[in-house]
């Protein structure tokens, strides 16, 4: 169950076909565990792959067109919702959509947008496909989870663009991100049990996924990254933190890169403070609102130009002026952060936090999504609704993320110890659609 900015709670499941058509489906919910229908969308249009991506590296361009959306609402309540959006946020082209009190009927579909009508009432729904401008598809091999079977399998998933967490940004933004990736319904990590349920869905039958557990705030412990991150503005990192609640102090690493694979270290952060007692939040159900200080921090230069610019810093912003050096950490507390790294201290964040297990119950942990304009939620107006990649609890790590919990700067390899991870190929895309899948 996805969260997006807003929040917002739905489930996805994208076709694509060998003739570069699409139909994309989105099923959006009341609650965050994806249980509660409100309504789904059908999209259906044209996919064309361009070129290797010149903004984010490994991630490859691609132009969309929309021939056709439409939505199938799930109750009365979702209906009248979406009429009152459109009603108040759409002019002439949308008149009539839904005329005032029309009755739910179950499995009726409505069109929101047409290409050959050239009607649009989409911008209601904060809908854009822009998603679809910036792919990646990633390869890697899964250890055989029995003990009596040896070898692996292979696992794909599809990196599609990011979401702006900015509502208002969101219908005109172009992806430099990603969201977590779709997975394959062919060759999917295992166990999955939502990837079945959701692949067999369709517009009328929206997933209900399997109920689970609201586990407790518990923050102690150590947390890694379970693969290269990438954020919007071309940032590549991973995430090392450790939680003492006894005290409610943290200390967290950000071990940022050049290249997509986190093989090439440009620059590592420490850095340490307090954080608040946790309550629930109110605006995203299911997660927990804390305030996070950061008090002292610490830079490591890795390459040769982070050098250079730290060194050509203004004297009494960042360290010591003119004596930085590759691999050499130093002290950024006494000048109140860096200037040139956008790091200011003291500094308070307003986190929004939410803890899970996964199907093979490692704990997993999800920290607030970072603003996609690159600033800081640092007032409780700024804060998160929506989620990063989950960090997994460092004993319940297993073998397959050995790689980065290592702390090294390495990354995934493939069972036959290559790199994994490359750009998408311009017709590998259009193969990895379920084409037995009829278009309607």
């Amino acid at each position: 169950c996805e969260v997006r900015p807003g929040p917002e709670f739905l489930t996805r499941s994208y076709l694509f076909y060998a003739n570069r058509l699409f139909k994309a489906l989105q099923f959006y919910y009341w609650d965050p565990s994806c249980r509660d229908p409100s309504y789904s969308l059908v999209i259906k249009g044209k996919l064309r792959l361009r070129q290797a991506s010149w903004i984010t590296r490994g991630a490859t361009e691609a132009d969309y067109h929309l021939h056709k959306v439409g939505i199938v609402f799930h109750s009365q309540k979702a209906m009248r919702e979406v009429a009152s959006w459109v009603n108040q946020t759409t002019g002439e082209g949308c008149r009539g959509f839904l005329p005032p009190g029309r009755s739910w009927a179950p499995g009726a579909l409505h069109e929101v947008l047409s290409a050959k009508t050239e009607r649009d009432c989409t911008a209601a729904l904060g809908f854009a496909m822009h998603e679809l401008s910036l792919v990646r598809l990633e390869r890697h091999f899964q250890p055989l989870l029995q003990p009596q079977q040896s070898g692996s399998q292979l696992v794909e998933e599809l990196y599609l663009g990011d979401i702006h967490t900015d509502w208002g940004e969101r219908l005109h933004y172009r992806p430099t991100g990603y969201q977590r990736p779709l997975q394959s319904a062919l060759h999917h990590v295992h166990p999955c049990p939502a990837c079945g349920i959701i692949s067999r869905a369709d517009e009328h039958h929206p997933p209900i996924l399997p109920a689970r557990a609201a586990l407790p705030m518990q923050l102690s412990g150590s947390w890694v990254s379970t693969h290269c991150e990438v954020r919007p503005a071309v940032l590549f990192l991973t995430r090392y933190f450790t939680f003492h609640g006894s005290n409610h102090t943290w200390e967290g690493h950000y071990y940022h890169y050049s290249d997509p694979l986190c093989r090439q270290p440009t620059f590592t952060i420490y850095a340490s403070g307090h954080y608040t007692q946790g309550i629930p939040s109110s605006k995203v159900r299911g997660g927990t609102e804390l305030a996070f200080k950061v008090t002292q921090a610490r830079v490591t230069p890795m390459d040769q130009v982070t050098v250079v610019m730290l060194n050509s810093s203004e004297p009494g912003s960042c360290g010591l002026a003119g004596s930085w050096s590759a691999g050499v950490e130093q002290d950024i507390t006494p000048t109140n952060g860096c200037l040139a790294l956008g790091i200011k201290l003291p500094h308070t964040e307003y986190e929004l936090f939410k803890t899970e297990q996964d199907t093979q119950e490692r704990s997993l942990l999800y920290i607030g999504e970072r603003p996609t304009d690159g600033s800081s939620p640092d007032s409780p107006d700024k804060r998160p609704t929506s989620y990063q990649a989950p960090l997994i609890q460092c004993a319940a790590a297993s073998e397959e993320f050995s790689n980065y919990i290592s702390l090294k700067y390495v990354g995934r390899k493939d069972a036959n110890g290559n790199e994994a991870l490359k750009p998408l190929p311009v017709a590998f895309l259009l193969f990895i659609a379920l084409l037995f899948l009829r278009w309607d």
